[in-house]
């Protein structure tokens, strides 16, 4: 076709459209044209009159639903600005004038073009200048605790190797690094505990130099579940940052995290929960110690210990400690002793179940979601309920809603916002209407964050091999989510 023939055609288009008409089709003897109005703005269409036009309104839902991906507002202006966007993701769709088998979601994926390798090497860059920083504030703390030994006893600093240059001399000097480095890390508290994005350290007691490859092989093996750079929830709403955690010497992170998929008609389609016990000791003199651990759970968990512990303690006292009772936990570092995992279809299971009953209502669906917490032991903080909604019809009309939500025009979803879900607040529901199918608004997705964690083990005492006297430990909490989905 000519580029005339193109421009004669768009321009007969607002003379054959009829406004008074039900239909989106106008026919020419030659032509057929499919449109859908857009706010201000159509998205038209223009098929020979032979096609299949079921074909046709599928492939013109598909486009519409495209430029709220790259358009904030449907407005002319808007769409000039990004139309070079729009032209990358409309040859996705349509090749040599033949619909292309793809959904919005591979659309996304090819405009992209994200790089693989490129992902790998970021994360590989990111975990070799986070290994440098922390020798870089290992090696200070020791420079200042040589300068302040010096000086209680009333002598001169000894000189230390700088990082494999010339010696560092004179207490002066050694101020200057220290001061300038263990500044970065005030206050020393601990941080608060995130999504985990990215593999966990456990299982290495003291293997360091293997790290970066075991870290490439698991983000090979994890595909596209490794962008941590870019972030893959960042859909999601930042967490709210819980309050500082006073570290002892001896210090644990039990951290749980839940993949769960439900159907929306009820049933558990798989769930999984990984744990893990990290241990952190950062005065050697407490290096050499046992871990007193009292497992509740009545659910049929898998434990795992770590292979340097010994396992005939564990399983005869419930107690994690060194095979060789005379060789220490590494110090300054994390170590995973011990980990768990729950794989289940028992729908009992389910910490927190969501029910979402679209009915459609003349031109409209009406919405009625529900929560319910099952396991009443939890408390979930941050609770975010994540609904798709239909592209290019405006905002949800909110009738009943407990708790508060967000609207996101340039994704299309509904975020019910819930501060904390316990046993005290154990249900909830909301309720909104939008022009819509059933079908638009799944899958649901759930996230949230528990310093409660779901199968109930913890460390109730550590104690030294030597004399086998009590020590003190602080413990950090916290049960996540790595996917929550009701499909």
């Amino acid at each position: 076709m000519t580029r005339t023939r193109i421009e004669g055609l768009l321009a007969a288009f607002p003379k054959l459209m009829n406004t008074g008409k039900q239909h989106t089709f106008v026919e020419t003897e030659s032509v057929r044209y499919v449109y859908q109005p857009m706010e201000k703005l159509y998205m038209v269409l223009i098929t020979t009159k032979n096609s299949n036009i079921l074909e046709d309104l599928e492939t013109l839902r598909l486009f519409s639903r495209v430029i709220p991906e790259y358009c904030r507002a449907l407005e002319e202006n808007e769409i000039s600005e990004h139309c070079f966007d729009l032209i990358f993701a409309f040859d996705e769709i349509v090749a040599l004038g033949y619909r292309e088998n793809v959904n919005l979601a591979q659309i996304r994926t090819f405009t992209e073009m994200d790089s693989h390798e490129e992902k790998v090497f970021r994360a590989v860059r990111e975990t070799q200048e986070r290994e440098a920083k922390a020798e870089m504030r290992r090696k200070a703390k020791e420079l200042q605790q040589a300068r302040r030994d010096a000086e209680r006893q009333g002598k001169k600093a000894p000189g230390f190797g700088g990082f494999g240059s010339s010696a560092v001399s004179g207490g002066t000097t050694a101020a200057m690094i220290t001061e300038t480095i263990i500044e970065t890390e005030k206050p020393k508290v601990a941080p608060a505990p995130s999504r985990p994005s990215g593999p966990s350290k456990a299982l290495k007691l003291g293997a360091k130099g293997k790290e970066v490859d075991n870290f490439v092989d698991k983000l090979k093996s994890e595909g596209e579940n490794i962008m941590t750079s870019v972030g893959k929830r960042s859909t999601e709403a930042a967490k709210v940052l819980a309050p500082p955690i006073n570290m002892e010497s001896v210090h644990m992170k039990i951290e749980e995290k839940i993949s769960l998929t439900c159907g929306r008609d009820g049933g558990l389609q798989n769930m999984e929960l990984h744990g893990m016990i990290m241990l952190h000791i950062s005065d050697e003199k407490f290096a050499r110690i046992r871990l007193h651990v009292e497992n509740e759970d009545k659910r049929g968990v898998q434990l795992q210990t770590h292979p340097n512990v010994d396992k005939k303690l564990f399983t005869a006292e419930s107690q994690i400690g060194l095979k060789n009772p005379e060789k220490s936990f590494p110090i300054n570092s994390d170590v995973g002793v011990l980990k768990w995992r729950l794989q289940t279809t028992e729908e009992s299971f389910i910490p927190l179940t969501i029910n979402c009953w679209p009915s459609e209502s003349g031109n409209s669906c009406d919405v009625n979601i529900e929560y319910e917490l099952q396991e009443e032991s939890l408390e979930l903080n941050d609770v975010i309920i994540t609904i798709p909604l239909p592209s290019g019809v405006g905002a949800p009309v909110i009738g009943e809603i407990d708790g508060e939500y967000r609207h996101d025009s340039r994704r299309n979803l509904l975020e019910w916002c819930l501060p904390v879900i316990d046993a005290k607040n154990k249900s909830g529901s909301l309720e909104f209407s939008i022009a819509g199918q059933p079908n638009d608004f799944f899958p649901v997705q759930v996230s949230f964050i528990s310093k409660k964690n779901y199968c109930n083990i913890q460390v109730t005492k550590v104690t030294q091999v030597d004399g086998n006297s009590p020590v003190r430990f602080s413990t950090e909490t916290t049960f996540v989510v790595d996917k929550y989905e009701i499909l």
